[in-house]
């Protein structure tokens, strides 16, 4: 089937139907959001506008509340209604409807999908997300068609396998980096479809939203990250102006905070990769390609990894080396040996480790470097390497608002030895690389760090 994406500035590469159907009468298109939760720089959205355009119907968007998302509670579920608050008020802004249905996201979209002339969804990497687009596919009759947006360089573009480390990667993203670092045009409908009437969740009072879904309500709120498109951009903007040129020197150190917080809205889909890719180059200057290599090179690492693995939350993941070496070492005595309530509560010995659990249980994000250290001290501290795991994978999903995201997966297993070689052998780690405080130490004012956690 053929579209003229390119004409939007959508790359044929980031579109897959899912079959080979023609457009069925209908009353409208759909797009289903739900990874790309935003109006800006939304390749899916363009691209629905642009078929709704050219089938001469209005375009409906949909997004399917559930309150049973796996690992998701209270925190997250207010970061991302902030969000979709700021996505229903931009589509009004375009006469383009959004209805919000509180049930399983797939269902919502087969039942809205009974009247569309195609539906298009947003791409999305993690099993569960991947499962929902298949099992739509299956179900309704019109075709349905997947745009990516999540990522600069689509996935299947840069490699039709799971790559050991970022520099396998980078070469092959570098060779197809021009194609896709460009602009995205936007467009308008020609046909509202405000005036078009279904039931769904009004989103303008959160508070009433949270209150009408059975979430835990054991990890809080945030004051510290609010969510919304517009927070993102006013974010990133302040880090262009006051922190990028600082960036190669201090993004890694925990006492300076010389980082941009995208990534909790590039989680939720809030704020595009190819935006802020684009603003990093326009700014110019001392930085860039340091900043560049973190959010399309890494992060985009971590995307080929959960698409190309089948164990990417757990430690089947790791490379043969790695689950060698912790196998050989588990039995090794542990200095100290932590249950997973005291990690979560932060009561172990070590006062940078715990700074740095309190920081994300108050902020919902914790500094990149800490993290790092954060979780090769709970392979350290755990009975086994396997308990290690599930616990930071538990943690961080739990309070990082990032969290449950292929960052986080990659991350966790990068502690593990992942996207890694090995190291000089110790007790415990085996060949996986190590860290320790004294480290911490010699490289920052790591105190300072500490102190700024407990003033949170």
């Amino acid at each position: 089937m053929y579209w003229s994406h390119m004409r939007e500035g959508i790359q044929v590469e980031r579109v897959k139907e899912f079959d080979e159907k023609d457009p069925v009468k209908g009353d409208y298109v759909l797009y289903w959001m739900q990874r790309a939760q935003r109006t800006e720089y939304n390749h899916a959205l363009e691209f629905s506008i642009a078929r709704a355009n050219e089938l001469d119907v209005p375009l409906v968007v949909y997004f399917g509340l559930t309150d049973d998302f796996p690992e998701a509670d209270e925190r997250h579920y207010r970061f991302m209604l902030e969000g979709l608050n700021e996505v229903d008020s931009s589509l009004e802004d375009r006469d383009i409807n959004f209805v919000v249905k509180k049930k399983k996201p797939p269902k919502g979209a087969e039942e809205l999908g009974d009247d569309a002339c195609m539906v298009i969804l947003d791409r999305a990497y993690l099993d569960l997300l991947r499962d929902w687009r298949r099992e739509l596919s299956r179900k309704v009759d019109c075709p349905v068609v997947q745009v990516e947006s999540d990522v600069v360089v689509p996935v299947e573009e840069v490699s039709e396998k799971e790559e050991y480390a970022a520099r396998t990667i980078r070469p092959k993203i570098d060779d197809k980096l021009d194609r896709f670092l460009t602009p995205l045009k936007k467009g308008s409908p020609k046909s509202p479809s405000l005036d078009l009437d279904f039931d769904g969740v009004e989103l303008n009072n959160v508070d009433e939203v949270l209150k009408g879904l059975d979430l835990k309500n054991d990890v809080p709120p945030v004051d510290s990250f609010r969510g919304g498109t517009s927070r993102a951009e006013s974010l990133l903007d302040s880090f262009l102006k006051d922190k990028m040129q600082k960036y190669p020197d201090l993004s890694n150190d925990p006492s300076k905070n010389v980082v941009s917080h995208m990534s909790p809205y590039l989680h939720f889909g809030q704020i595009s990769p190819l935006y802020i890719a684009l603003k990093v180059k326009e700014e110019g200057g001392k930085g860039v390609d340091e900043y560049l290599e973190e959010l399309i090179v890494r992060r985009e690492l971590s995307m080929n990894f959960v698409y190309h693995s089948e164990d990417y939350d757990s430690m089947k993941c790791l490379p043969d080396w790695a689950q060698e070496t912790l196998e050989e070492h588990e039995d090794d005595e542990r200095e100290y040996v932590y249950s997973r309530e005291e990690f979560e509560k932060a009561k172990i010995h070590d006062p940078y480790w715990n700074a740095a659990q309190d920081e994300m249980v108050k902020t919902g994000k914790m500094h990149g470097y800490m993290r790092m250290y954060w979780g090769k001290k709970i392979l350290e501290w755990s009975e086994t390497p396997e308990e290690a795991y599930e616990t930071a994978l538990h943690l961080n999903n739990k309070y990082e608002l990032d969290g449950r995201d292929p960052n986080g997966y990659a991350g966790v297993a990068w502690c593990f030895g992942k996207h890694d070689q090995g190291w000089k052998e110790r007790d415990v780690y085996g060949k996986v690389r190590y860290m320790n405080a004294n480290g911490l130490e010699r490289k920052f004012d790591i105190q300072e760090y500490v102190e700024r956690v407990k003033d949170l």
